[in-house]
């Protein structure tokens, strides 16, 4: 049995990494373990970087194809897709989906959640896009945050 089998979270050693040039280009993170018939990050990739052996199996992604659209961040049923750039000034942009209230506002301060639900940094909010019910919010974190950002929790 996987460690997240018992604890129910993901480490980054369950996932399959980009290199750091891969990073700087800006990629797509699948952060998807499921075996369930769902495919819609395959059929919302316009550069076919996204593939599964069927249907039932976990997305696999191709990171020298992956122009980092986020196209899929918002489709993603699970919420389980993010897209994380990182910049030359030591900060990165994660792309991620939030189904919560409040929203935030661009430029917000808000906290930056882990994996585990707790806060790691103080985080700002640079768009927000909605799609269908999902909005799809990018903040700048710090580099060294970027793989560890999933989340966030609006400051009241």
């Amino acid at each position: 049995m996987k460690n997240y089998e018992k604890t129910g979270i993901l480490t980054k050693n369950d996932l399959k990494l980009p290199s750091k040039k891969q990073l700087k280009k800006g990629v797509a993170i699948i952060e998807c373990i499921q075996k369930i018939p769902c495919n819609p990050c395959v059929t919302a990739c316009p550069v076919n970087a996204i593939s599964m052996k069927n249907i039932n199996a976990p997305p696999d992604i191709d990171y020298d194809k992956c122009i980092g659209c986020k196209k899929c961040v918002g489709i993603c049923p699970g919420l389980a897709i993010f897209v994380v750039k990182v910049l030359d000034n030591n900060k990165a942009l994660v792309t991620l989906p939030y189904e919560q209230f409040p929203i935030p506002n661009e430029n917000d301060i808000v906290d930056g959640i882990n994996r585990e639900g707790e806060k790691i940094d103080n985080i700002k909010v640079k768009k927000i896009v909605k799609k269908g019910k999902t909005m799809v919010i990018t903040v700048e974190t710090k580099e060294e945050h970027a793989m560890d950002i999933r989340n966030i929790r609006v400051k009241k």
